[in-house]
């Protein structure tokens, strides 16, 4: 049975504190499992979750700060004390090749794992995956940095009602589906007419980055939207000087693009009061809202119904 959620291990930004570590996100989707940004610590936390390294097939790298990169060490390693036995595909900001060449070789080891590294280098790149396309875009920050989206394509949902009344059962029904049509009685019928539309999943992570279309373009329509609001409303001058969102902007995107389930997480470690965040954010999105805890699971939403006509 396929499963799609998100792992959170970690949610403080620049600075972890002792019920907050550093970031890190796993997403389980269907047979992909994927590591965003781990931070200091994420190889310790993957253990409390219950994911391991043989689990992971791809780690998506948003930007080279410490906050969101120190902990690749720890991971790569793992992966070759565990002999994971596929190939892992890494994907980080072009620009930080450097930095990721060190991270990689940070130690003494024996390297048995197969990294599948993959940079990014242009805005808009698309990758494909069994499960849909990611897409990286870049964000606007200090240093190169780019956040990443999964798309699912459309399907096709089929009316049971519809498909009784000519009378298609059994293998029929996938015939219809594949090839768009099925001769019946003397009778074209469509898929049109036995189905609608299902509409693919989308899953978007926005981290380190100030207001900008892009963060806009990777989250909409997304069912499940995890993003950055280091700041509140009252530092949204720092925000923005440092390349950063507050929950009340991070709330905005997500109600001007149509999220199902917000994910607030990488909080300065200036607020004591994780409900701080919640309220602001409320004032702007009516959504399903998550105040991202260390060690928490968010499922990824069930699939938005096209209602039949």
């Amino acid at each position: 049975m396929s499963m799609r959620e998100l792992v959170v291990l970690g949610t403080a930004s620049q600075t972890p504190t002792r019920l907050r570590n550093h970031n890190g996100y796993v997403l389980r989707w269907d047979d992909e499992v994927i590591l965003f940004d781990p931070g200091e610590g994420s190889q310790r936390q993957l253990l409390r979750t219950g994911v391991t390294a043989t689990d992971l097939t791809r780690i998506c790298v948003t930007h080279f700060h410490g906050d969101h990169c120190l902990g690749l060490p720890g991971i790569i390693q793992r992966l070759s004390l565990d002999r994971v036995p596929h190939p892992v595909a890494v994907h980080f900001p072009a620009g930080g090749a450097e930095y990721f060449a060190r991270l990689r070789h940070a130690s003494s080891f024996h390297e048995t794992a197969e990294l599948a590294v993959a940079p990014i280098d242009a805005d808009g790149q698309r990758i494909t995956l069994r499960g849909g396309t990611l897409e990286a875009r870049r964000l606007r920050h200090p240093v190169e940095t780019y956040g990443y989206r999964l798309v699912e394509p459309d399907g096709r949902r089929t009316l049971p009602e519809k498909l009784a009344t000519y009378g298609i059962t059994g293998p029929a029904v996938g015939e219809l589906l594949r090839v768009g049509h099925l001769d019946r009685d003397g009778r074209r019928v469509t898929r049109d007419e036995v189905s609608v539309t299902r509409p693919g999943q989308r899953f978007a992570f926005v981290m380190d980055t100030g207001l900008c279309d892009a963060v806009y373009a990777l989250a909409e329509h997304a069912d499940l939207l995890v993003i950055e609001s280091t700041f509140l409303a009252s530092e949204a001058a720092l925000a923005a000087e440092v390349g950063h969102l507050t929950a009340a902007q991070a709330a905005r995107v997500a109600t001007e693009s149509q999220v199902h389930t917000l994910v607030l997480t990488h909080f300065s470690q200036r607020y004591a009061d994780p409900r701080r965040f919640a309220d602001e954010a409320r004032e702007h999105f009516t959504g399903d809202l998550v105040i991202a805890e260390d060690l928490t699971t968010v499922p990824v939403p069930p699939r938005r119904v096209t209602s039949a006509r």
